[in-house]
Parts: C-alpha cells; structure tokens; sequence
C-alpha cells in the first residue's frame, strides 16, 4: 500500500483518496495517515458472520470517498460476488505468486515443495473466483537450494513494490496490456 501511495505522485493519473482495512490497528492504517491519506476500518468481526452485510458496510465506506479503483494489498477476506460484480473492472489485487499457480495461501512454501525453479508476484483484476482474474502483470525470482518460505517471500516483497505500482498507472490510463518483470 505504501509503494502504491508513493507512486502516485507527480504526473500519475491516479490519487490515493482512502486506506481502508478490515482490521483495526493495521500497520497500513498508521503508515497512510502519515502519508496524509484518510483511513478508515471495517472490522469484519463485528459482523459475525454476516458476509453480506460486512461487505454492505465496505460499501458504504468507499462510496464515503467514491474511488474510481480499488487496489486491494493484504486483504485477507474473500469477497462475494456481490461485492465483487459491483467493482466490476475496477478492482485490483496483488498475490504472491506466478498465478495460475498456487491460488489462496501459502503460496511461497507451495512453490518451494513443489520444486519449482522461480517464484514470484502477480497484479490481477479481481473477480468473483478467488485469485482468479485478468493477469495485468508479473514479477519473477528464483528459488535458491535452501530458501525457505520466509526468505523466498523477503525476495518478492520488492518485486511487488515494483510491479504494483507499474500495473496501476497502464491501467488508470486504461491499458490493460500485461507488465512482465524480470
């Protein structure tokens, strides 16, 4: 989230008009503020397991700011199509892998149990299936012998800084075209 609000500086077509989070006290929430960007928060647990009316409060709090796109960076919860049909194109998520592989979580010890030689980053369009939309950009890293899923995520975490902000200007200015990073 940071590297996307630093990149929207100077000739950039998008501004950052809100950091929201689903989880109080999120390190993000602090870091926008200094970075003079209004938060706000969600708790999903004072929904109860009330999907759609958790994603009705969501909602109603971006329509508070009216985004043009929603960058999602760390949001853990899956969104329903309800939610998701609204943003339709709008939408946009970071996954820490080379998808199609490894969808949902823990990604990086997947790569490393399977053998695989690279790892890495995706940017894509978020739809109803969970990491599932248009591929708008990727970022690759070796795997080394020995690297765990801890040191193989410290090495892709600069890549998504990198590619984030990249796959976010093309699209603001409506290029859909994928960013490929080596």
């Amino acid at each position: 989230m940071v590297a996307l609000v630093r990149s929207m500086v100077g000739d950039h077509p998008a501004r950052p008009c809100l950091v929201l989070s689903n989880v109080p006290g999120a390190g993000g929430l602090a870091r926008a503020a200094d970075l003079n960007v209004p938060t706000a928060c969600v708790d999903h647990r004072s929904f109860a397991g009330d999907r759609p009316a958790f994603e009705g409060a969501l909602h109603g709090t971006l329509m508070e700011y009216r985004p043009d796109i929603l960058c999602l960076a760390g949001f853990m919860r899956i969104l329903t199509p309800a939610f998701t049909d609204k943003w339709t194109g709008r939408m946009l998520n970071i996954h820490p892998s080379l998808l199609p592989k490894y969808k949902g979580l823990e990604t990086h010890a997947r790569a490393i149990a399977a053998g695989d030689a690279e790892a890495g980053c995706s940017v894509h369009e978020v739809t109803a299936a969970l990491d599932d939309g248009p591929i708008l950009g990727q970022a690759r890293v070796p795997i080394h012998p020995g690297d765990t899923p801890d040191t193989l995520a410290a090495r892709i975490l600069p890549m998504e800084h990198r590619l984030y902000p990249a796959v976010l200007r093309r699209f603001v200015g409506g290029d859909r075209t994928p960013v490929y990073l080596p």
